[in-house]
């Protein structure tokens, strides 16, 4: 009886354990089944590269968007070299002609300036001439009336024709130029005018060069002859000719003589050369 519940218990003791071994591995199949996200995140969970290795394809790609940006700056470059080139170029001309215009600037008012210079010298020796000209011929003049002023039979001429030219009644024997249409004959330069003309510069018409010519005196003053036109009036002196100051000047359009003791009379005179 005991053998039997040995044997028994030895069964007994092999068919749980084989039941056991069984469950066990029923329990590893439906592990692995029934959590495949447990193994999914043991997958995750495999250790990751190392933080060089994956940013060596990284560093690459931007190496090369360098390269490649320096070949396009390098490319440009040498596009805009042909029109650096062609700008300094015009440049360089611009400035050339600048210079070269105010070269020619330069050169013209040089030029102006001798011109100038030489026309003033020209001037001022034709006055020279001309001054030396005038005093030749007033040093002739004066000579030629000493030596009529030295001549009695020349006074006597004067007298007798002044004398024939004496008026009456002079206020209805005289005319003005406005009366008579206007002076119309030769007229003065204004430098020889300043210079021989006018109340400031009085002279004796006594021992001057002296014609008649139609009825009417005529003498000559400073290379111009002075003809009478009026009559001269009744009440001045016999001899004023002779004895008195006289001027002539250009007043109302035309020519007068006048005398100092009688300035407020003016003679009609006409000049010619």
């Amino acid at each position: 009886m005991k053998a039997i519940g040995i044997i028994s218990t030895a069964a007994l003791s092999l068919i749980l354990g084989t039941a056991a071994l069984a469950y066990a591995q029923q329990d590893q199949q439906d592990e692995k089944k029934g959590h495949p996200e447990q193994q999914q995140s043991k997958q995750e969970t495999k250790p990751q590269p190392q933080h060089g290795q994956e940013q060596q394809p990284q560093h690459a790609q931007e190496q090369q968007r360098q390269d490649q940006n320096k070949q396009q700056s390098h490319a440009q470059q040498q596009r805009q070299q042909p029109q650096h080139a062609q700008q300094e170029r015009q440049d360089q001309q611009q400035a050339e002609q600048q210079q070269r215009q105010r070269q020619n600037n330069q050169q013209q008012r040089v030029q102006q300036q001798q011109k100038q210079e030489l026309s003033q010298q020209q001037q001022r020796a034709q006055q020279r001439r001309e001054n030396q000209n005038n005093q030749q011929r007033d040093q002739n003049r004066h000579q030629g009336n000493e030596q009529a002023r030295n001549s009695p039979e020349q006074h006597r001429i004067q007298q007798s024709a002044w004398q024939e030219h004496r008026s009456q009644r002079w206020n209805s024997d005289h005319r003005n130029w406005q009366q008579r249409g206007g002076y119309t004959g030769y007229r003065v330069p204004d430098d020889r005018y300043r210079g021989y003309f006018g109340e400031s510069h009085g002279f004796r018409v006594y021992g001057l060069p002296f014609l008649v010519v139609g009825g009417y005196p005529r003498f000559q003053y400073e290379g111009y002859w002075i003809s009478l036109v009026d009559p001269w009036p009744e009440y001045w002196g016999s001899n004023w000719y002779d004895n008195d100051d006289v001027y002539v000047t250009y007043v109302d359009n035309g020519y007068y003589l006048y005398n100092r003791r009688y300035p407020n009379i003016g003679i009609a005179v006409s000049i010619s050369m």
